[in-house]
């Protein structure tokens, strides 16, 4: 009988969230190294770029790779011959204080971003807390456990559906990907559970994304089970897509198609595909009784040595004296430097900014955004001497359902998020001869090297869904939507879809 100590296995907790905050998986990260040097689409390369020297920004600073640090999963095995020191907690109430202490770090602390009562007040808990858990009783006599941060882009991309029996997963795939745009922040991995009920492969598909990143393992050995022929068709045919890095287009959408299944009723299939962003952290520990998890850091060396190269075309911008002319000269695809002030907001502030309109009440007391940008952000805090923590983009098109409303009835000029913008959000922005411009997903620590001063402004009860104002250096984004409507999100992936078909008929016909 192997006696786990319930403060050893906090501790463990505490110590992988915080480890997983700043370290990629270094199989993820160079899988990713590969896609860089394979990619032939400058823009996709160039976020990819990001990315990667982000990663190891992060793991030298041990600050978050992303600001978004996620909704705690954790699947916890536990042996039939192990016997907890102390009963006073549960397992659930056990992870869920690893999660509170590692989230409120001093040294590190996490952006907290679970609200409870989630159809009424949606209040923030503060903490992080609870944490999803999913405990099985198994044989042996130690405790293994899978712990991933999943960020909330890639988490609300997740698809179901309850096929026929004789109908083609690999179909319903690649119907379904191309529809879930580029808000889970692509190049990452596809999670997709098969059989079992509905909640099961749900489940399957969830623990499979903490899986090692070996899809090049298998296509050296060759597949030989249906699971991983699999794998090897959809990893082929989903890269075909031409989806690319953020959307823009490119050769790599996904570095691994990791597959569960299990038995299913006969008249069933169910299906679950989630995605993992390229922020993607998970750490898999065991613990034996002798103490918490030895969890040793990575070797930074390990690390790809990439630079990122903005050349001659970049066009630099000064937001304090911007005119809704100047941005009818931009166009769709080009890298622009911002410098300047901004002002942020994204969900809570954009729904509470239309309930005062919508009174008659008119924008809060300090906030004035005509002819202005504002960037869809929720930062980490900050800690010693850093103007803001992380500070990446969060996915547009949830503010889509605002845009309209802003630039009508605001005057505001632009708006800096990841991700697409839908139709009619685009028919927005260019009846209004606005832009929308595209920071890169899975960067935060980066981007937030580019914000040299921050103050809140308004909406402070909101925490990091406040309204800040931030004063920005050479912050760097893409046009994603011009003035006229171009839109990349819509370009890059059909012009790289058939890029790549065009390469494959070479191949074929030589």
């Amino acid at each position: 009988m192997t006696v786990i100590r319930q403060q050893d296995f906090i501790e463990s907790i505490e110590d992988a969230l915080q480890y997983i905050s700043y370290y990629h998986p270094l199989d993820f990260i160079q899988a990713l190294e590969q896609a860089y040097h394979k990619e032939q689409n400058q823009a996709a390369k160039d976020a990819i770029a990001q990315i990667l020297i982000n990663s190891r920004m992060s793991a030298e600073g041990h600050r978050p790779i992303c600001q978004d640090t996620g909704i705690v999963t954790c699947f916890v095995k536990i042996g039939m011959d192990v016997q907890w020191d102390k009963t006073d907690l549960t397992v659930q109430q056990m992870v869920d204080e690893g999660t509170r202490r590692a989230y409120l770090n001093p040294d590190n602390p996490l952006r907290a971003s679970i609200v409870a009562d989630p159809a009424g007040a949606r209040k923030n808990t503060k903490d992080n807390t609870p944490s999803v858990v999913h405990i099985d009783l198994v044989a042996g006599h130690h405790v293994e456990v899978m712990i991933a941060a999943k960020g909330g882009g890639s988490e609300n991309k997740t698809k179901m559906a309850m096929l026929n029996p004789s109908d083609s997963i690999v179909d319903w795939v690649l119907e379904t990907l191309p529809k879930m745009g580029a808000g889970w922040c692509p190049p990452g991995m596809l999670g997709i559970g098969i059989g079992g009920t509905a909640e099961k492969a749900a489940v399957l598909a969830k623990e499979a994304l903490m899986e090692p990143v070996d899809i090049q393992e298998l296509i050296a050995k060759g597949a030989e089970t249906a699971d991983e022929k699999l794998r090897l068709e959809l990893y082929e045919k989903v890269n075909k897509l031409g989806i690319g890095a953020q959307g823009l287009g490119g050769l790599t959408t996904v570095v691994d198609v990791k597959i569960n299944s299990v038995p299913t009723h006969a008249a069933s299939l169910p299906v679950v595909m989630i995605p993992n962003c390229a922020a993607t952290r998970h750490l898999h520990f065991h613990l034996d009784g002798s103490g918490p998890a030895d969890i040793k850091p990575p070797k930074l060396e390990d690390w790809p040595q990439v630079t990122w190269e903005l050349g001659s075309k970049v066009r630099r911008v000064n937001l304090d004296t911007i005119t809704p002319a100047d941005v009818q000269s931009w166009q769709a695809g080009e890298t622009v430097l911002l410098s300047g002030k901004m002002l942020t907001g994204r969900d809570a502030a954009h729904k509470r900014i239309a309930d005062m309109l919508n009174k008659g009440e008119g924008l809060p007391e300090g906030v004035d955004l005509r002819n202005r940008f504002i960037y869809y952000v929720g930062p980490v805090d900050a800690v010693r001497d850093e103007v803001v923590g992380p500070a990446g983009p969060t996915t547009a098109t949830r503010m889509d359902k605002f845009t309209e409303m802003m630039l009508s009835q605001t005057g505001l000029l632009g708006m800096i998020g990841k991700s697409e913008r839908g139709d009619l959000t685009v028919e927005s922005i260019k009846k209004h001869k606005a832009v929308y411009l595209m920071a890169v997903g899975g960067a935060a620590y980066l981007v937030s090297k580019a914000i040299k001063k921050s103050r809140v402004v308004a909406f402070a009860d909101l925490g990091m869904e406040a309204i800040y104002e931030f004063e920005v250096e050479d912050m760097p984004v893409t046009v994603a939507v011009d003035s006229n409507g171009n839109n990349v999100h819509k370009q890059g992936p059909a012009i790289w879809k058939a890029n790549i078909a065009e390469l494959d008929a070479k191949l074929k016909a030589k």
